[in-house]
């Protein structure tokens, strides 16, 4: 399945709203349309697909990030743009990794959930691919997570 964004043909008719999905309050809402050409995911995605994608994206996110929001609560941050952090291109670096967390995991979903190849010789080695891809985002997405969390990439125990 190809990921790589391209416009909607005429032929496809008028394509579905897509409509911000508001978050919790402390995260910022997400419009899928910036989740769409962060991640270049395709038109051929349908606009429901893509939002349930997004919402368990983001309620995958907020398990992760649940002690951390509520210390960050806990000091007077009411919304993650509050929360202290290093500014690039004008915009909160928090803001930005969580927007990337989310594109990066609803993309991942849409592969490991909406697969359409066959189980020839041919698609087993795109289904291998696929996997790949799918652990690399899930990755990703973890070390967005633990930039976040100001906690480092790696784990490692002495045996």
């Amino acid at each position: 399945m190809s990921f790589v964004a391209k416009p909607p043909s005429p032929e496809s008719g008028p394509q579905p709203t897509e409509t911000v999905i508001e978050n919790d309050g402390f995260f910022p809402a997400i419009d899928p349309r910036e989740i769409r050409e962060l991640a270049r995911i395709t038109s051929s995605i349908t606009a429901p697909r893509l939002r349930s994608a997004i919402l368990a994206a983001m309620d995958a996110t907020e398990i992760d990030l649940r002690a951390w929001v509520a210390e960050q609560t806990g000091q007077g941050h009411a919304t993650l743009a509050d929360v202290p952090a290093p500014q690039l291109g004008g915009e909160s670096r928090n803001l930005i990794r969580y927007r990337r967390v989310i594109a990066l995991l609803a993309k991942a979903e849409l592969i490991d959930r909406h697969r359409d190849f066959d189980t020839t010789a041919a698609g087993a080695s795109q289904g291998d691919e696929l996997d790949e891809s799918v652990r690399e985002l899930r990755r990703d997405a973890a070390h967005a997570i633990r930039d976040m969390l100001g906690r480092t990439r790696t784990t490692v125990d002495l045996i």
